[in-house]
């Protein structure tokens, strides 16, 4: 069972996706489990064959418990114990075709066949046994009120374990938005992009001076990460946020990015998320202006050691080329974890990300 979150300790396994025989390959879907934020399409790590489900449907699972066995490609199966009956063809092909493990029956004659009989009468044994108590789906409210809760339990973890610092700058962002309006007219309505992709990719970026932002904490350590998988702040319908990854968010076009926000905010907000969207994030952004937030002050999401708020943006008096005039500018945070990086690397941080917003047609 994969770690879906800091909040996370257990998920319920309501749906297999393959069967023992089946070929897998990395990053193929396997399973669905039901978390407190949804359900999450898990993915299997490795390429092989799928030797043995070890958890039925049903079943609340703790986090790192196994839930299949799996083999190498080329592996054969492992061997029959030295007492087990022999199997009919015909037994082994009714075992497989009703997903029952043939090591599992017993032949009606001590030391006989197993028969297709013998199969049968497991069928109908497993049948007749009460099947595991599927997780029940709480009623909005309830499942609102646990959101909530593994929200509190994942800040109240972060705040107690990572030493925050803070630092805000205002940044004028009219060169990207009167950019991002020109680009936009171009566009059919389909295919333009909304103010907060090319700023998504500028937050990507300017990780590249500062890499002690990109990465996780943890085992004591701080392990960087060498690619950048944003995770980005969507709030859910009901209620309640997550922050996906956008996988290689610095090495996206603009284009793709804006393609991997529209396919994620679809899915969030169907509740349909992948293990690796949900495990991956090396940096998260929280963008709140569209609710007309002005400053936002995140907390750090662990194992992450940085995230990055955006504003609204406002018109205001700016000085520009040595003139008074009025321009668009945003107000963008950083929160850093102390045990990584200070005030003075976020402050480069910063700084590259307003430098990088003012050449916009590089993004």
């Amino acid at each position: 069972m994969p770690s879906l979150g800091a909040d996370m300790e257990a998920g319920t396994l309501v749906e297999w996706m393959v069967k023992p025989g089946d070929a897998v390959k990395r990053g193929q879907v396997v399973a669905v489990v039901e978390t407190q934020k949804g359900a999450i399409e898990v993915e299997i790590w490795e390429t092989g064959i799928v030797d043995r489900l070890v958890v039925e449907k049903g079943r609340k699972v703790p986090v790192g418990e196994v839930l299949a066995l799996l083999r190498a490609p080329g592996e054969a199966p492992p061997a029959a114990a030295p007492a087990r009956a022999r199997i009919s063809p015909s037994a082994r092909q009714l075992a497989e075709e009703l997903g029952i493990d043939i090591r599992s029956v017993q032949s009606a004659e001590p030391g006989g066949v197993i028969s297709r009989a013998d199969v049968e009468r497991a069928a109908s044994a497993r049948k007749a046994a009460p099947a595991p108590a599927a997780a029940a789906k709480p009623a909005e409210a309830d499942w609102h009120a646990q959101m909530r809760k593994a929200i509190a339990v994942a800040m109240s973890r972060s705040k107690r374990e990572i030493p925050h610092y803070y630092l805000a700058t205002d940044i004028d962002v009219t060169a990207v938005t009167d950019w991002l309006a020109a680009e936009n007219t171009k566009r059919g309505v389909a295919e333009r992009l909304l103010p907060v992709v090319p700023l998504m990719k500028a937050v990507a970026l300017a990780l590249h001076e500062v890499p002690e932002l990109n990465g996780s904490w943890t085992e004591g350590a701080f392990r960087p990460s060498a690619a950048v998988h944003l995770g980005m702040a969507i709030a859910m319908r009901g209620g309640g946020l997550v922050a996906p990854a956008m996988h290689d968010a610095d090495r996206k076009t603009l284009d793709g990015l804006m393609a991997d926000l529209r396919d994620l905010t679809t899915r969030v907000r169907g509740g349909r998320l992948r293990s690796s969207e949900m495990s991956d994030p090396t940096i998260t952004l929280s963008s709140l202006g569209e609710q007309g937030v002005e400053g936002v002050f995140g907390v750090i999401y662990p194992p992450q050691v940085a995230i990055v708020g955006l504003g609204k943006v406002t018109e205001r008096a700016w000085v520009h080329q040595g003139t008074v005039a009025v321009r668009k500018v945003m107000t963008a945070t950083l929160s850093g974890d102390h045990r990584v990086s200070d005030g003075h690397r976020g402050g480069l941080y910063l700084a590259a990300l307003n430098r990088l917003l003012q050449d916009p047609g590089k993004l």
